[in-house]
Protein backbone atom coordinates (compact mmCIF):
# COMPACT_ATOMS: atom_id res chain seq x y z
CA UNK A 1 0.00 0.00 0.00
CA UNK A 2 1.56 3.40 -1.26
CA UNK A 3 1.11 5.76 1.22
CA UNK A 4 0.48 9.67 -0.42
CA UNK A 5 2.15 12.14 1.08
CA UNK A 6 1.10 15.66 0.21
CA UNK A 7 -0.58 18.99 2.03
CA UNK A 8 -3.67 19.71 3.80
CA UNK A 9 -6.01 21.69 1.57
CA UNK A 10 -6.26 24.44 4.18
CA UNK A 11 -2.25 24.72 4.02
CA UNK A 12 -2.47 25.07 0.59
CA UNK A 13 -5.08 27.43 0.67
CA UNK A 14 -2.86 29.85 3.35
CA UNK A 15 0.59 28.98 1.10
CA UNK A 16 -1.48 30.62 -2.05
CA UNK A 17 -2.64 33.32 -0.03
CA UNK A 18 0.66 34.21 1.11
CA UNK A 19 2.49 33.85 -2.40
CA UNK A 20 -0.38 35.99 -4.40
CA UNK A 21 0.24 38.73 -1.31
CA UNK A 22 4.23 38.90 -2.00
CA UNK A 23 3.33 38.83 -5.51
CA UNK A 24 0.89 41.66 -5.18
CA UNK A 25 2.87 43.80 -2.77
CA UNK A 26 5.98 43.75 -5.47
CA UNK A 27 3.57 44.77 -8.43
CA UNK A 28 2.72 47.55 -6.28
CA UNK A 29 6.35 48.26 -5.68
CA UNK A 30 6.77 48.36 -9.07
CA UNK A 31 3.89 50.22 -10.27
CA UNK A 32 5.92 53.11 -11.83
CA UNK A 33 7.15 50.21 -14.44
CA UNK A 34 4.24 47.81 -14.50
CA UNK A 35 1.08 50.26 -15.31
CA UNK A 36 2.95 51.46 -18.53
CA UNK A 37 3.87 48.57 -19.74
CA UNK A 38 0.20 47.30 -19.35
CA UNK A 39 -0.78 49.99 -21.21
CA UNK A 40 1.61 49.47 -23.74
CA UNK A 41 0.07 45.68 -24.47
CA UNK A 42 -2.74 46.48 -23.91
CA UNK A 43 -2.44 49.09 -26.68
CA UNK A 44 -0.71 46.87 -28.97
CA UNK A 45 -3.38 44.01 -28.28
CA UNK A 46 -5.92 46.35 -30.06
CA UNK A 47 -4.00 47.38 -32.82
CA UNK A 48 -2.24 44.06 -34.07
CA UNK A 49 -4.71 42.99 -36.33
CA UNK A 50 -3.74 45.91 -38.40
CA UNK A 51 -0.96 44.21 -39.47
CA UNK A 52 -2.19 40.59 -41.06
CA UNK A 53 -4.53 42.50 -43.42
CA UNK A 54 -1.89 44.20 -44.69
CA UNK A 55 1.20 41.31 -45.29
CA UNK A 56 -2.06 39.49 -47.28
CA UNK A 57 -1.85 42.59 -49.77
CA UNK A 58 1.86 41.95 -50.25
CA UNK A 59 3.00 44.46 -48.22
CA UNK A 60 6.33 44.14 -46.40
CA UNK A 61 6.52 42.71 -43.28
CA UNK A 62 8.88 45.39 -42.19
CA UNK A 63 6.12 48.27 -43.72
CA UNK A 64 3.23 46.61 -42.00
CA UNK A 65 5.46 46.35 -38.59
CA UNK A 66 5.95 49.92 -38.72
CA UNK A 67 2.09 50.66 -39.76
CA UNK A 68 0.99 48.97 -36.24
CA UNK A 69 4.00 51.43 -34.69
CA UNK A 70 2.23 54.63 -36.22
CA UNK A 71 -1.21 53.37 -35.39
CA UNK A 72 -0.33 52.61 -31.59
CA UNK A 73 0.89 55.69 -31.17
CA UNK A 74 -1.37 57.66 -32.88
CA UNK A 75 -4.09 55.99 -30.21
CA UNK A 76 -1.21 57.72 -27.80
CA UNK A 77 -1.05 60.88 -29.40
CA UNK A 78 -4.76 61.37 -29.29
CA UNK A 79 -4.76 60.08 -25.34
CA UNK A 80 -2.29 62.57 -24.57
CA UNK A 81 -3.87 65.51 -26.67
CA UNK A 82 -6.56 65.20 -24.68
CA UNK A 83 -5.41 64.70 -21.19
CA UNK A 84 -2.82 67.89 -21.75
CA UNK A 85 -6.07 70.33 -23.09
CA UNK A 86 -8.46 68.97 -20.35
CA UNK A 87 -5.97 69.10 -17.22
CA UNK A 88 -4.48 72.75 -18.30
CA UNK A 89 -7.86 73.99 -19.08
CA UNK A 90 -9.00 72.20 -15.84
CA UNK A 91 -6.27 74.12 -13.57
CA UNK A 92 -6.75 77.05 -15.06
CA UNK A 93 -10.31 77.04 -14.31
CA UNK A 94 -10.24 76.01 -11.01
CA UNK A 95 -7.78 79.41 -10.78
CA UNK A 96 -10.04 81.61 -11.99
CA UNK A 97 -13.02 79.97 -10.19
CA UNK A 98 -11.33 80.41 -6.76
CA UNK A 99 -12.79 83.01 -4.89
CA UNK A 100 -16.45 81.46 -6.28
CA UNK A 101 -15.07 77.86 -5.11
CA UNK A 102 -14.67 79.15 -1.55
CA UNK A 103 -17.92 81.05 -0.85
CA UNK A 104 -20.01 78.00 -2.57
CA UNK A 105 -17.95 75.68 0.31
CA UNK A 106 -18.88 78.10 2.72
CA UNK A 107 -22.74 78.39 1.32
CA UNK A 108 -23.09 74.75 1.33
CA UNK A 109 -21.60 74.26 4.60
CA UNK A 110 -24.20 76.58 6.24
CA UNK A 111 -27.05 75.37 4.78
CA UNK A 112 -26.46 71.76 5.50
CA UNK A 113 -25.60 72.91 9.05
CA UNK A 114 -29.41 74.90 8.83
CA UNK A 115 -30.49 71.16 8.32
CA UNK A 116 -29.16 69.84 11.33
CA UNK A 117 -26.93 67.74 9.57
CA UNK A 118 -24.13 65.89 11.82
CA UNK A 119 -20.52 68.15 11.70
CA UNK A 120 -18.53 64.74 10.35
CA UNK A 121 -21.59 64.42 7.25
CA UNK A 122 -20.86 68.42 6.52
CA UNK A 123 -17.30 67.94 6.53
CA UNK A 124 -17.48 64.72 3.84
CA UNK A 125 -19.92 66.31 1.65
CA UNK A 126 -17.83 69.71 1.67
CA UNK A 127 -14.78 68.16 0.69
CA UNK A 128 -15.80 67.88 -2.81
CA UNK A 129 -16.02 71.78 -3.35
CA UNK A 130 -13.16 72.26 -1.71
CA UNK A 131 -10.24 74.01 -4.01
CA UNK A 132 -7.57 71.94 -2.62
CA UNK A 133 -9.56 68.60 -3.34
CA UNK A 134 -10.40 69.46 -7.13
CA UNK A 135 -6.36 70.97 -7.39
CA UNK A 136 -5.93 67.14 -6.27
CA UNK A 137 -8.10 66.46 -9.16
CA UNK A 138 -6.26 67.70 -11.49
CA UNK A 139 -3.00 66.47 -10.52
CA UNK A 140 -4.29 62.55 -10.96
CA UNK A 141 -4.50 63.72 -14.32
CA UNK A 142 -1.52 64.81 -14.56
CA UNK A 143 -0.08 61.81 -12.86
CA UNK A 144 -2.05 59.81 -15.73
CA UNK A 145 -0.41 62.17 -18.40
CA UNK A 146 3.17 61.08 -17.23
CA UNK A 147 2.29 57.59 -17.00
CA UNK A 148 1.10 58.30 -20.33
CA UNK A 149 4.27 59.67 -21.67
CA UNK A 150 6.16 56.34 -20.01
CA UNK A 151 4.42 54.21 -22.02
CA UNK A 152 5.39 55.79 -25.28
CA UNK A 153 8.58 54.31 -24.81
CA UNK A 154 7.28 50.69 -23.68
CA UNK A 155 4.94 50.83 -26.90
CA UNK A 156 7.66 51.22 -28.80
CA UNK A 157 9.88 48.54 -27.66
CA UNK A 158 6.94 45.91 -27.03
CA UNK A 159 5.21 46.80 -30.56
CA UNK A 160 8.65 46.18 -32.29
CA UNK A 161 9.55 43.06 -30.76
CA UNK A 162 6.36 41.68 -30.51
CA UNK A 163 5.85 42.39 -34.68
CA UNK A 164 8.77 41.07 -35.53
CA UNK A 165 7.75 37.88 -33.58
CA UNK A 166 4.36 37.53 -35.12
CA UNK A 167 5.57 35.86 -37.84
CA UNK A 168 6.68 32.56 -35.61
CA UNK A 169 3.28 33.56 -33.34
CA UNK A 170 1.47 32.88 -36.24
CA UNK A 171 2.77 29.15 -36.63
CA UNK A 172 2.41 28.08 -33.40
CA UNK A 173 -1.01 26.36 -33.97
CA UNK A 174 0.71 24.12 -37.03
CA UNK A 175 4.20 23.23 -35.86
CA UNK A 176 2.61 22.68 -31.84
CA UNK A 177 -0.67 20.73 -33.56
CA UNK A 178 -2.86 19.78 -31.10
CA UNK A 179 0.08 19.51 -27.81
CA UNK A 180 -0.77 23.13 -27.10
CA UNK A 181 -4.11 24.08 -29.27
CA UNK A 182 -5.43 24.93 -25.92
CA UNK A 183 -3.02 27.26 -25.23
CA UNK A 184 -3.40 29.18 -28.29
CA UNK A 185 -7.18 29.27 -27.93
CA UNK A 186 -7.26 31.00 -24.29
CA UNK A 187 -4.41 33.70 -25.81
CA UNK A 188 -6.76 34.38 -29.16
CA UNK A 189 -9.49 34.44 -26.84
CA UNK A 190 -8.25 36.74 -24.14
CA UNK A 191 -7.24 39.27 -27.05
CA UNK A 192 -10.41 39.12 -28.89
CA UNK A 193 -12.18 39.91 -25.36
CA UNK A 194 -9.67 43.17 -24.81
CA UNK A 195 -10.03 43.96 -28.06
CA UNK A 196 -13.69 43.51 -28.22
CA UNK A 197 -14.02 45.67 -24.59
CA UNK A 198 -12.21 48.72 -25.15
CA UNK A 199 -14.05 48.65 -28.72
CA UNK A 200 -17.62 49.07 -26.67
CA UNK A 201 -16.39 51.48 -24.47
CA UNK A 202 -14.64 53.73 -26.51
CA UNK A 203 -18.10 53.60 -28.83
CA UNK A 204 -20.43 54.50 -25.38
CA UNK A 205 -17.95 56.88 -24.49
CA UNK A 206 -17.64 58.89 -27.55
CA UNK A 207 -21.71 59.20 -27.47
CA UNK A 208 -21.95 59.78 -23.98
CA UNK A 209 -19.11 62.35 -24.51
CA UNK A 210 -20.47 64.52 -27.13
CA UNK A 211 -24.28 64.45 -25.95
CA UNK A 212 -23.16 65.84 -22.83
CA UNK A 213 -20.71 67.96 -24.15
CA UNK A 214 -23.68 69.58 -26.46
CA UNK A 215 -25.61 69.19 -23.49
CA UNK A 216 -23.26 71.69 -21.01
CA UNK A 217 -22.67 74.05 -23.73
CA UNK A 218 -26.86 74.66 -24.05
CA UNK A 219 -26.86 74.95 -20.32
CA UNK A 220 -24.41 77.60 -20.37
CA UNK A 221 -22.00 75.85 -17.73
CA UNK A 222 -18.40 76.66 -18.35
CA UNK A 223 -15.56 74.61 -20.35
CA UNK A 224 -17.93 72.12 -21.88
CA UNK A 225 -15.16 70.37 -24.39
CA UNK A 226 -13.07 69.49 -20.65
CA UNK A 227 -16.07 67.54 -19.18
CA UNK A 228 -16.74 66.21 -22.78
CA UNK A 229 -13.29 64.92 -22.48
CA UNK A 230 -14.11 63.60 -18.96
CA UNK A 231 -16.80 61.76 -19.31
CA UNK A 232 -14.99 59.57 -22.34
CA UNK A 233 -12.33 59.03 -20.54
CA UNK A 234 -14.01 57.82 -17.00
CA UNK A 235 -16.04 55.20 -19.38
CA UNK A 236 -13.46 53.52 -19.18
CA UNK A 237 -13.82 52.96 -15.42
CA UNK A 238 -16.66 50.66 -15.15
CA UNK A 239 -19.62 51.37 -12.13
CA UNK A 240 -18.15 54.69 -10.81
CA UNK A 241 -17.08 55.80 -13.61
CA UNK A 242 -20.09 58.06 -14.09
CA UNK A 243 -19.75 59.53 -10.61
CA UNK A 244 -16.02 60.81 -11.56
CA UNK A 245 -17.32 62.37 -14.60
CA UNK A 246 -20.44 64.04 -13.04
CA UNK A 247 -19.39 65.60 -9.83
CA UNK A 248 -16.84 68.61 -11.50
CA UNK A 249 -19.17 69.66 -14.02
CA UNK A 250 -22.06 69.67 -11.27
CA UNK A 251 -19.62 71.70 -8.84
CA UNK A 252 -18.74 74.31 -11.84
CA UNK A 253 -22.65 74.46 -12.25
CA UNK A 254 -22.84 75.42 -8.97
CA UNK A 255 -20.54 77.90 -8.90
CA UNK A 256 -21.88 79.62 -11.86
CA UNK A 257 -25.42 78.74 -11.38
CA UNK A 258 -26.21 78.07 -8.58
CA UNK A 259 -28.41 75.32 -7.55
CA UNK A 260 -31.21 75.47 -9.63
CA UNK A 261 -27.91 74.93 -12.40
CA UNK A 262 -26.56 72.02 -10.82
CA UNK A 263 -29.77 69.99 -10.35
CA UNK A 264 -29.85 70.15 -14.32
CA UNK A 265 -26.95 68.61 -14.95
CA UNK A 266 -26.98 65.88 -12.40
CA UNK A 267 -30.83 65.57 -13.93
CA UNK A 268 -28.87 65.10 -17.10
CA UNK A 269 -26.27 62.94 -16.58
CA UNK A 270 -28.81 61.17 -14.86
CA UNK A 271 -30.68 60.34 -18.13
CA UNK A 272 -28.14 60.18 -20.53
CA UNK A 273 -25.16 58.85 -18.39
CA UNK A 274 -27.35 56.14 -16.08
CA UNK A 275 -29.21 55.03 -19.38
CA UNK A 276 -26.07 54.30 -21.80
CA UNK A 277 -23.37 53.66 -18.99
CA UNK A 278 -25.61 51.79 -16.16
CA UNK A 279 -27.99 50.38 -18.49
CA UNK A 280 -27.25 49.77 -21.38
CA UNK A 281 -23.39 49.62 -21.98
CA UNK A 282 -22.96 47.28 -18.72
CA UNK A 283 -24.62 44.40 -20.90
CA UNK A 284 -22.36 44.64 -24.37
CA UNK A 285 -19.27 44.69 -21.95
CA UNK A 286 -20.36 41.49 -19.88
CA UNK A 287 -21.08 39.97 -23.45
CA UNK A 288 -17.57 40.96 -24.78
CA UNK A 289 -15.57 39.90 -20.92
CA UNK A 290 -17.95 37.76 -20.07
CA UNK A 291 -17.58 39.17 -16.21
CA UNK A 292 -19.41 39.51 -13.56
CA UNK A 293 -20.69 43.57 -12.95
CA UNK A 294 -19.42 42.69 -8.92
CA UNK A 295 -16.68 41.67 -10.30
CA UNK A 296 -15.25 44.55 -12.57
CA UNK A 297 -16.60 46.72 -9.62
CA UNK A 298 -14.13 45.09 -7.23
CA UNK A 299 -11.75 45.11 -9.67
CA UNK A 300 -11.78 48.43 -10.42
CA UNK A 301 -10.60 49.19 -6.97
CA UNK A 302 -8.23 46.34 -6.55
CA UNK A 303 -6.05 47.15 -9.31
CA UNK A 304 -6.11 50.89 -8.67
CA UNK A 305 -4.40 50.03 -5.33
CA UNK A 306 -2.01 47.93 -6.71
CA UNK A 307 -0.90 50.11 -10.11
CA UNK A 308 -2.18 53.59 -9.40
CA UNK A 309 -5.02 55.10 -11.15
CA UNK A 310 -4.26 53.56 -14.52
CA UNK A 311 -5.26 50.48 -13.19
CA UNK A 312 -8.58 51.78 -12.91
CA UNK A 313 -8.74 52.13 -17.15
CA UNK A 314 -7.01 48.61 -17.30
CA UNK A 315 -9.01 46.99 -14.30
CA UNK A 316 -10.61 44.90 -16.78
CA UNK A 317 -8.06 43.96 -19.24
CA UNK A 318 -5.87 42.50 -16.20
CA UNK A 319 -8.19 40.44 -14.82
CA UNK A 320 -8.92 38.94 -17.71
CA UNK A 321 -5.35 38.47 -17.42
CA UNK A 322 -5.53 36.24 -14.63
CA UNK A 323 -8.36 34.49 -14.83
CA UNK A 324 -7.05 32.94 -18.10
CA UNK A 325 -3.74 32.09 -16.87
CA UNK A 326 -4.31 30.79 -13.16
CA UNK A 327 -8.33 29.59 -13.79
CA UNK A 328 -9.26 28.67 -17.52
CA UNK A 329 -5.91 25.76 -17.61
CA UNK A 330 -7.32 24.42 -14.59
CA UNK A 331 -11.12 22.46 -15.61
CA UNK A 332 -11.25 21.78 -11.49
CA UNK A 333 -12.07 25.78 -11.63
CA UNK A 334 -14.49 25.82 -13.75
CA UNK A 335 -16.91 27.05 -11.33
CA UNK A 336 -14.18 29.67 -9.88
CA UNK A 337 -14.93 30.81 -13.34
CA UNK A 338 -18.72 30.28 -13.41
CA UNK A 339 -18.90 32.71 -10.72
CA UNK A 340 -16.61 35.29 -12.21
CA UNK A 341 -19.19 35.76 -15.04
CA UNK A 342 -18.11 32.61 -17.74
CA UNK A 343 -21.58 31.69 -17.84
CA UNK A 344 -20.70 29.18 -20.35
CA UNK A 345 -17.87 27.38 -17.99
CA UNK A 346 -18.44 23.37 -17.16
CA UNK A 347 -16.96 21.22 -15.44
CA UNK A 348 -15.82 18.82 -18.20
CA UNK A 349 -15.20 15.62 -15.91
CA UNK A 350 -18.59 13.67 -14.82
CA UNK A 351 -19.84 14.50 -11.30
CA UNK A 352 -16.65 16.60 -10.58
CA UNK A 353 -14.61 13.46 -10.39
CA UNK A 354 -10.62 14.38 -9.40
CA UNK A 355 -11.23 17.26 -7.20
CA UNK A 356 -9.96 16.33 -4.38
CA UNK A 357 -12.12 18.32 -2.66
CA UNK A 358 -15.49 16.60 -2.46
CA UNK A 359 -15.35 12.66 -1.85
CA UNK A 360 -17.13 10.41 -4.24
CA UNK A 361 -18.81 8.19 -2.85
CA UNK A 362 -19.10 4.35 -4.29
CA UNK A 363 -22.63 3.22 -5.42
CA UNK A 364 -24.06 0.86 -3.35
CA UNK A 365 -23.47 -2.76 -4.72
CA UNK A 366 -26.79 -4.21 -6.62
CA UNK A 367 -28.33 -6.98 -4.82
CA UNK A 368 -28.01 -10.48 -4.97
CA UNK A 369 -30.78 -12.90 -6.37
CA UNK A 370 -29.25 -16.08 -4.69
CA UNK A 371 -28.61 -14.47 -1.68
CA UNK A 372 -32.12 -13.16 -0.68
CA UNK A 373 -33.63 -13.76 2.78
CA UNK A 374 -30.18 -14.49 4.07
CA UNK A 375 -29.56 -13.00 7.63
CA UNK A 376 -27.93 -9.52 7.15
CA UNK A 377 -24.60 -8.87 8.68
CA UNK A 378 -23.18 -6.12 10.39
CA UNK A 379 -20.35 -5.07 8.61
CA UNK A 380 -17.02 -4.67 10.89
CA UNK A 381 -14.90 -1.39 10.73
CA UNK A 382 -12.33 -3.34 9.50
CA UNK A 383 -10.60 -6.58 8.66
CA UNK A 384 -9.33 -7.34 12.16
CA UNK A 385 -12.58 -5.89 13.65
CA UNK A 386 -14.52 -8.86 12.02
CA UNK A 387 -15.63 -11.97 13.78
CA UNK A 388 -17.47 -14.88 12.89
CA UNK A 389 -21.07 -14.75 12.62
CA UNK A 390 -22.66 -16.63 15.46
CA UNK A 391 -23.67 -20.34 14.93
CA UNK A 392 -27.65 -20.66 14.16
CA UNK A 393 -29.56 -22.93 17.51
CA UNK A 394 -30.15 -26.31 15.76
CA UNK A 395 -33.52 -26.28 18.33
Amino acid sequence: MTERLGLAPSTRIMLSIAAAIVVLAGMHAAEGIIGPMALAAVIVIIVMPVRAPLVRRGWPSWLATTMVIVVAYLILAVLLAMLVFAGVRFGNLVADYFDDLVASLNSVADSLIALGLPDDIVSRVTEFFDPTFLFSVAGTVSGVLTTALTAFFFVLAYAIFMSADAAQYGTARSAFGATRSAVIDRATAYNTGVRKYFVVNATFGLIVAVVDGFALWALGVPAPVVWAILAFVTNFIPNIGFILGLVPPMIMALVVGGWPLALAVVALYCVVNVVLQVLVQPKFVADSVSLSLTLSFVSVVFWTFIIGPLGAILAIPLTLLFRTLFLEPDPGSAWLRWLSGDYEARDPRPDGEGDGDDPVLPAPDEPDPEREGEQDLALPTSDYDAEPAPAKDPA
